[in-house]
Formats: C-alpha cells, structure tokens, sequence
C-alpha cells in the first residue's frame, strides 16, 4: 500500500477527531495576556489550561528580564551548538544555580524537555543496561525507551512490590550481561497529579544496586519545603542519581536541565546527541530563566498563593462529591462518566455557556467510558474564581447525568 493512502485510512485514535475539532478541542487559540482571563473565539474565558504554576508567565520582573535580554543580545546569540560556539558564562551561570537548588552537584542545560529526557535515556544506556520503569511514566520516556534497545520491565503505577519483582528479574539478568539499572518514575505525574513514589523506591536502594532518573516537571517550584520538587517534599532528594525537569510548567518558560554527579553530568554534556547537534539555548531564556529561578527562590508567596488557590479548589470539588483521583499536587484531574462524544458537548456547553475553558482529555488516554476535565491551578487564580468553577461544574455535572450531552451527533463548532 501506498505510504499517504495507509496514513490517510487510519489517522490515529486523535486525528481520525481532527475534522471537527481542530481548533477548538484540539488545537485551540487562546488570546490575550497571559492570565486566568484571556479571549476564546472572541469571548472572555476562565482559564484553568495553563501550566503557569507560579504565575510567572507575566510577572513584571520576568517580562522586564525577558525584553532587556532581547535587546541586548537578540535571539541568536550565542550561535551554534554549545559544544562548538554556543557557550557562555550566563548557561554556566544558571547551571550552577539550578544545581545548587535541586542539591545536585551539577547540571546540563537542555533546550526542551521532551526532546532532553528522551536523549539523557538514549546517552545514558546501552543494550547490556536494563530499565524498570512505571507504567504511566510520560510520552517523553515512553518514546525515549523506544530507542532503547536494551532489555525494559515496567511495573503497575507506584506498585513498590511489583517495582521490586522487576528490580529482581532485572539483578539476575545484568548478572550475566554486565550491564547496569536505571529506574525512572516522575516526581509529580501530570495528569493524574498524584506524587512517584520516591520515598517507596529509594528504600529499595537497600536490597539493589540501580540508579533512579526522576522526571519532576511538575513537582520543580510547586513540591517541598524550597520548591525543589517531589524528592525534597518526600525527603529523599539525596537518593535521586538523576533530577530531570523542564522549565515549561513553573518557570513559564522554554528549556530544561539534567542534574546529578558532575562527572554523570560531564559524561552526559559529550553524549547527548540532540544537545551537541543543536544550536545552543538563545540568551533571553537564558537571562529569563536567571530571574524566574531567584523570584522562585525568593518569593515564597508565590508558591503558598498557588498551594491557597490549590487547597480551595481541591476541597470544594472534593466536599461536592467530584472524583479528583489521588492527586496531592495542584494537578487537579476531575473525572467524570461517559463518551468522547459526551465529552465534546459538555466542553463545548462549558465554553460556549459559561464561559469557563479547561482541558479536555480523553481515550486513548483515559479509558474509553471516562472524560477527564483537567484543570491546572495557578498563583495567580483567585478564590472568587475557584467558587465561580466549583459552582459551574455542579451544574454541567447534573446536565451530563440527566443526558443532556446524549447527542449522536458531534457538536458543531
């Protein structure tokens, strides 16, 4: 068969939607400064679909870092890869700092964090290794143990037992390979919203010899005492080989960084191949990561602001029956009963009636029967906002179970 004409027969279990959801469902258009309020189609929405933590996206310090590095440098400099041309005293700069804040010893700038993750798992192993990993671990590792070509055992989510049966299997095996272990689980998982278990997996440290890669996107500014992430809320920072976070959650921002061991980290600065065959991060994200790392280090408020909004939001559903899960971050997923097709009108009647825009998520990344409203709170929500929210989805609830969203048609848009 023809490459396109078998593409074209089978668009994927997302894009056979694109039809008639691109640019609503899918690939929406939100306008405006970035904010809980910003324009839809022309109408003003409640947001509750940015991943702005801290709410630094438009705090004036940042905005004003952000412009006077684009004016003094632009946006090319430095030019070419770190490696080659691409360095300077600013990315080492904020690698000294990102280090000390996560109690690294070091850490490697990366330009993405989809694209970072999935190259430190392709430096780090080599067909001997074997990886033990948790099953709903993001795309970003999935797609990272895909180039792997190695042996990999996945255990149930925060299934510590199961983890330990694979830490088993994997032992026996390495004893006749020569290879070593990783074990990768996240700190905060981004749509359930509920924590790793770090705290479960540095015990097993005891009994196995394995490192641990932890994934903290969501846990880096929003989790522990300082904001250092999941590991320092459960009080096993020191036992995490590996601190992996992205600086698109709560720095707003573009970028990422790998801290660990400064010669794990040396070794990884010579190997990862999309570092040292891309062009180096531009300056004004770097200059604008320096600042959003000191107000994050320096302005409690901001993360006790966001953990208010969070508690408020999280209570309430919770006290008004809603199924939120185990989430114990400000990830906040409510669950409710039905179709994609379901899911499509009751969106649309939340956007459309009530003017409040959250994500949608659906099969194949929830079950087929389930709709997942996820709604990410930020410190720059207001109470009044959470009742307004609280109040809405009480109403679309009742809607949804007495059938209003029954439709056998798709909504138009």
């Amino acid at each position: 068969m023809d490459l396109f004409e078998r593409i074209l027969q089978d668009m994927g279990p997302l894009g056979k939607h694109y039809e008639y959801s691109e640019g609503y469902f899918m690939f929406p258009k939100l306008e405006g400064e970035i904010a809980p309020r910003m324009k839809f189609k022309g109408k003003e929405m409640l947001n509750w679909s940015l991943n702005n933590y801290l709410g630094l996206a438009n705090h004036p310090e940042v905005r004003k870092a952000d412009a006077d590095a684009a004016a003094k440098y632009g946006l090319a400099y430095p030019m070419g890869a770190r490696m080659m041309s691409g360095n300077s005293d600013e990315h080492e700069k904020l690698e000294r700092d990102l280090a000390s804040f996560v109690q690294k010893e070091s850490s490697y700038l990366l330009n993405f964090g989809y694209q970072g993750i999935m190259s430190v798992i392709d430096a780090l192993l080599r067909r001997q290794d074997v990886v033990v990993y948790d099953s709903e671990c993001h795309a970003c590792i999935i797609d990272g143990l895909r180039m792997f070509v190695g042996k990999r055992f996945v255990f149930p989510h925060n299934d510590i037992e199961s983890c330990e049966k694979q830490l088993q299997r994997a032992t026996k095996l390495v004893e006749e390979t020569g290879g070593g272990i990783l074990v990768i689980t996240e700190g905060v998982f981004g749509m359930a919203g509920d924590m790793g278990d770090l705290k479960g997996i540095a015990a097993l440290k005891k009994k196995y010899d394995f490192k641990l890669l932890v994934d903290d996107a969501h846990g880096f500014g929003t989790m522990g005492k300082t904001g250092a992430g999941a590991g320092e809320q459960q009080g096993v920072q020191d036992d995490i080989d590996l601190y992996f976070s992205t600086f698109a959650k709560s720095m707003a921002s573009i970028g990422a960084f790998i801290a660990g061991p400064k010669k794990i980290i040396n070794f990884l600065k010579y190997n990862m191949r999309s570092q040292i065959f891309a062009k180096s991060l531009p300056m004004p994200l770097v200059i604008g990561a320096q600042k959003r790392l000191e107000l994050l280090k320096t302005k409690p408020e901001l993360k006790e602001n966001l953990w208010k909004v969070v508690h408020a939001l999280q209570d309430g559903l919770r006290s008004k029956g809603f199924n939120i899960g185990k989430t114990s971050s400000p990830v906040t997923p409510v669950m409710l009963k039905g179709s994609a097709l379901q899911a499509g009108h009751l969106v649309k009647d939340l956007r459309e009636n009530f003017g409040l825009f959250c994500s949608m998520v659906i099969y194949p990344v929830v079950p087929k029967d389930c709709i997942m409203l996820r709604i990410i709170p930020t410190a720059v929500h207001t109470l009044d906002d959470v009742k307004f929210t609280i109040e809405i989805f009480e109403k679309i609830k009742i809607k949804l179970e007495e059938g209003a969203y029954s439709l056998e048609e798709a909504p138009v848009i």
